[in-house]
């Protein structure tokens, strides 16, 4: 009886440790996005959960300083500041004009810490349009006569 009572509790801890960390994995890992204008009516305790916010980054502000980038983010004609303290290399596309995904938390003093930038180009992204074949070219499924080609036995 006494190894069947063991076996029952170290079951027991192993589940309460394996639901603990699965529920502090998920608290700590959920990030809730918010536009720059609603930052300005989020209560004081929702500023203190990590979030990300997206906008555009505005022409002239990137300034590279030791140990972080500073940078503004605008939309809808409200600015944010965010200071960029992450470790891994900022994407190529990341430039002035381009929308960025900052995830991180508003300081204190307002701005915004972040520790990951996502960027998108500027520009948008559009096939090139493809030249019309010259007349005297023949176009896909027909002979040099102009007549469709058939394929078969001829019936």
């Amino acid at each position: 009886m006494k190894a069947r009572r063991k076996f029952i509790v170290g079951s027991a801890i192993i589940i309460a440790t394996l639901i603990s960390l699965a529920y502090v994995g998920y608290t700590q890992s959920k990030t809730y996005y918010h536009t720059i204008a609603e930052l300005a009516t989020l209560q004081p305790s929702a500023l203190h959960q990590r979030m990300r916010v997206s906008g555009y980054v505005r022409n002239g502000t990137i300034q590279h300083l030791p140990g972080h980038l500073d940078f503004v983010l605008e939309e809808q004609g409200k600015t944010l500041p965010v200071s960029y303290i992450g470790h891994d290399p900022l994407p190529d596309t990341f430039k002035d004009g381009a929308q960025a995904l900052v995830e991180g938390n508003v300081a204190p003093d307002g701005h915004f810490v972040a520790e990951q930038v996502q960027a998108k180009c500027a520009s948008k992204y559009q096939a090139s349009p493809v030249p019309p074949a010259p007349a005297n070219q023949p176009q896909p499924g027909q002979t040099s006569t102009g007549s469709s080609a058939s394929y078969g036995n001829g019936s």
